[in-house]
């Protein structure tokens, strides 16, 4: 059975967004995949901007409740962490308990970007954290991004791709999105075999 996979990510707001995830959508076709890229239904007006807003919240819901798993793409966006809508739809799949991956195309870690956005004035203060000049403590784990994002994925057997792309191409290098890809693929194929040898 073909997998159905939500592609969540930043993509959506690209000025080339549709070349982009269509982009995504044929390269997860080409492993044999069903892509569900949120923007590809069509959502009838609404009054306000704010009732539309609702519409698209649905729309995407509905999206995710029909995948099978997801791939997300926690490329910083708009600072130093993921997409605060991509993070909410890779934990409303966490919580469903589907198929998780993720990706980033940022090679540092989350508290290399978050002692960036002090400029590195980052201290251990005498309870032994790390704080930054307002006193805020930093994650240090290791993680691509906040300790629930990684964790969540982590924990559930999923799979994180890291790859350093450049600057110019953080939404669009689509490496480490096919590396999400062949994992699934991998895994499908393991699936397969222990149906068979089961029946066999």
């Amino acid at each position: 059975m073909s997998l159905k996979l939500y592609l969540a990510g930043p993509e959506v707001f690209l000025p080339n967004a549709r070349q982009i995830l269509d982009a995504k959508a044929a390269l997860a076709r080409t492993y044999g995949f069903q892509p569900i890229c949120p923007g590809d239904i069509s959502i009838e007006p609404a009054p306000t901007r704010h009732g539309f807003g609702l519409k698209i919240s649905a729309v995407d819901e509905g999206m995710m409740n029909a995948a099978d798993g997801i791939i997300a793409n926690l490329t910083p966006f708009r600072g130093i962490a993921a997409d605060v809508g991509t993070a909410f739809e890779l934990g409303y799949m966490c919580a469903q308990s589907k198929l998780v991956a993720a990706y980033t195309n940022v090679e540092e870690n989350h508290f290399a970007r978050t002692a960036g956005f002090y400029g590195g004035d980052v201290r251990e203060s005498e309870d032994g954290r790390r704080r930054g000049p307002d006193g805020m403590s930093l994650e240090d784990f290791d993680m691509i991004d906040n300790l629930m994002l990684h964790g969540g994925i982590e924990r559930r057997g999923g799979h994180i791709a890291i790859h350093a792309a450049r600057p110019d191409a953080l939404y669009t290098d689509l490496t480490a999105f096919e590396e999400c890809l062949r994992w699934y693929a991998k895994r499908q194929r393991g699936d397969t075999a222990r149906v068979v040898e089961a029946l066999g």
